[in-house]
């Protein structure tokens, strides 16, 4: 017959007690909270790939500067309650989801002028 042979394991003891584990859950929220906040403040406007094109395509330059100027007044926008602006810019017209925080197309200014826009609630213009 099988003999059966068993081995007893001895209990691992914990780490820490269960007072600090708490303690460190509370610190491991403060700082996903924190991190959290620093990621929804970070104002920067990404480019869509399509809007990309079309600035690639219509060379159309914008500089630093001016992208700077357009993040802050679509996050202003957005902050009160603008979901999708156009922007008017001296060489450039773009339309930005400002909730989404990227520029969806872009077009030359001049040929905006022939352009009818829809689904937009709001326009910035610089």
């Amino acid at each position: 017959m099988h003999r059966i042979q068993i081995q007893h394991v001895p209990l691992q003891p914990l780490l820490q007690p269960q007072k600090s584990l708490k303690t460190n859950t509370i610190q491991t929220k403060q700082s996903f909270l924190e991190h959290l906040q620093e990621a929804t403040n970070s104002q920067e406007l990404k480019i869509s790939k399509h809007a990309n094109e079309r600035l690639i395509e219509r060379n159309i330059s914008i500089s630093d500067e001016e992208w700077q100027v357009v993040t802050d007044k679509v996050f202003e926008a957005r902050s009160k309650g603008v979901n999708q602006p156009l922007v008017l810019m001296e060489q450039a017209a773009l339309i930005v989801s400002a909730k989404n925080a990227t520029v969806i197309t872009a077009m030359e200014r001049t040929e905006a002028k022939n352009q009818l826009f829809t689904n937009i609630d709001g326009t910035i213009v610089l």
